[in-house]
């Protein structure tokens, strides 16, 4: 072979070559990479509630009627930022204070139209800037009182059950909320001497 044939398929490699790298694929090195992940923890809403459990009246009637009334503490708690509706019904349809076959029966008063008690009644009542309570007629304040022969406090007859009363409603968490409840009796002495209960239910549910 020639020199300058020689020359000529070597000037041909070396092109080849210097093409060949410049087509070549680079080859990059990664050392790390990253991925997300979301953690999403769902926090339920539960709520509890809490009551004196008994409320004691002592009466001693008169001919012409006596009064006395008592107080029950209900407590709340809630998570729910929405706050809680409070509400009170009698545990069943029978709404008297049943002593054998004697009884109080429930004030004839409603939530918004409250009354005075008539004798051997007995009633229902929160004052009446109770925090969303609503419409109603209820006094400002409600004190205790024993043994009144005259008394102007105003009073709600107990709702039947599946009638529920509302006492408060709340728009943001609750820890150890207190509702005070009042509740009222007046006989005369055609009552006979006894105990006189009922039950009624308070229901705390989350907004």
């Amino acid at each position: 072979m020639s020199k300058p044939t020689q020359q000529r398929i070597g000037a041909f490699v070396a092109a080849i070559s210097v093409v060949g790298a410049i087509l070549s694929p680079a080859l990059v090195s990664a050392t790390s990479n990253s991925a997300n992940t979301t953690i999403s923890a769902s926090v339920q809403a539960v709520i509890s509630i809490a009551t004196s459990s008994t409320v004691s009246i002592s009466l001693t009637p008169t001919g012409a009627g006596s009064l006395s009334n008592g107080s029950d503490a209900i407590t709340v708690s809630t998570n729910d930022a929405l706050g809680y509706n409070l509400t009170v019904a009698d545990s069943d349809a029978t709404t008297t204070l049943a002593n054998g076959g004697s009884n109080f029966t429930a004030s004839s008063g409603t939530k918004t139209t409250p009354i005075t008690l008539a004798n051997n009644t007995w009633g229902v009542a929160v004052p009446t800037g109770t925090t969303g309570i609503g419409t109603n007629g209820f006094d400002a304040s409600y004190a205790s009182e024993t043994n009144l022969a005259s008394s102007t406090s105003k009073w709600a007859g107990m709702p039947a059950t599946g009638s529920p009363m509302l006492l408060k409603s709340t728009t943001s968490t609750a820890t150890g909320d207190s509702t005070t409840v009042w509740y009222a009796v007046k006989a005369d002495t055609t009552l006979p001497a006894g105990t006189y209960t009922d039950t009624v239910t308070y229901t705390a549910t989350a907004n």
